[in-house]
């Protein structure tokens, strides 16, 4: 069965299990991001927020996804800064985390499951004062580059159809075969839309221990591109206990129509 999300009503449990995107609101089924501020200085700094429940409360009870009550995404809105955060929760509903935010707009992204309920991911943007220098989007390419590792990626996300797509992880030309788990997977993909920053889930295939799934040098995961276009694609993993995060830019190719 495919579901198009540009059809389902908020009603529609199936659209939001993985297949529509996330993040484009505030609120959701009852459930609305609230930063304590969303004017901020620029710098390294704690900031604080609430996701407020159906009942006007904040939320104080989470179920764990991907090993954390709470994922906390922030980017710039040209997708610079990339930042991939555990906040901690303090016994008010309150979320801390630090984060180093430069002029512009930002966006957050909470990803969450309130105890008994469906997984969201909400967005709200804040905004950072002082001279925004805004940069384009880095060019399509396969390869990138961190410290002394390479990270490239096969397979291309195709619109409306899951994709298989692979991370394999190199440091000094060699495959690196003892991948850490972090987040419960030898990796963990966001994939962003260029334009409104629609937040897409994306699933690990297998994970660390299930007998199967090797430690690297490939990471394998299915995404759905909502629609053709471009977007970014961020992989957080872990080696030598240091979390690295490298991204591409990607074209989602056209829905192939069987007849």
């Amino acid at each position: 069965m495919t579901i198009h999300a540009d059809h389902g009503a908020h009603g529609d449990h199936a659209a939001h299990a993985g297949h529509g995107p996330g993040g484009l609101t505030v609120s959701e089924r009852g459930y609305t991001v609230r930063p304590d501020s969303v004017i901020l200085a620029a710098g390294r700094q704690p900031i604080t927020f609430r996701i407020i429940g159906p009942d006007g409360a904040p939320v104080t009870a989470f179920e764990p996804t991907h090993d954390k009550e709470l994922h906390l995404i922030a980017t710039r809105r040209d997708q610079t800064g990339f930042q991939h955060v555990h906040p901690t929760l303090d016994e008010s509903g309150t979320w801390t985390v630090e984060l180093d935010l430069t002029p512009g707009v930002w966006r957050y992204f909470a990803d969450f499951k309130p105890a008994g309920h469906d997984q969201l991911t909400l967005g709200v943007d804040v905004s950072v004062a002082g001279e925004f220098d805004p940069q384009p989007l880095p060019p399509v390419q396969p390869t990138f580059r961190i410290d002394d590792y390479t990270v490239t990626l096969t397979g291309e996300l195709q619109a409306g159809q899951p994709a298989e797509l692979t991370l394999t992880v190199q440091r000094d030309g060699q495959p690196v075969t003892d991948l850490e788990p972090y987040l419960a997977a030898y990796g963990h993909l966001v994939a962003l839309r260029a334009g409104d920053l629609a937040y897409l889930h994306v699933h690990p295939e297998g994970h660390p221990g299930d007998g199967s799934t090797p430690a690297g040098p490939d990471v394998v995961f299915v995404a759905t591109a909502p629609s053709p276009g471009t977007y970014r694609l961020y992989l957080d993993f872990q080696h030598g206990g240091v979390v690295r995060t490298a991204s591409f830019t990607v074209e989602a190719g056209r829905p192939h129509h069987h007849h």
